[in-house]
């Protein structure tokens, strides 16, 4: 052992999850199904095809929406 090694540190945080998942085997199985309802989705390819195919140019200028009513 190296006389400069410093003693193992856990963050508060890093202790709080190790506990959550000892209380809780499940947690990370649970966290997954989650995940496979909202991310885990196969993509239509046409469907995002024609997404962008329909997508508009963004103007160079955001919160202009057009002429002042002046014609200025």
């Amino acid at each position: 052992m190296s006389i400069f090694r410093r003693p193992d540190y856990t963050s508060e945080v890093s202790q709080f999850i190790e506990t959550l998942k000892a209380q809780k085997p499940s947690l990370e199985a649970e966290q997954r199904a989650g995940r496979a309802i909202l991310w885990d989705q196969k993509i239509d390819l046409s469907v995002e095809q024609a997404y962008q195919e329909a997508r508009v140019a963004q103007q160079p200028y955001v919160y202009q929406t057009g002429l002042h009513p002046n014609g200025k």
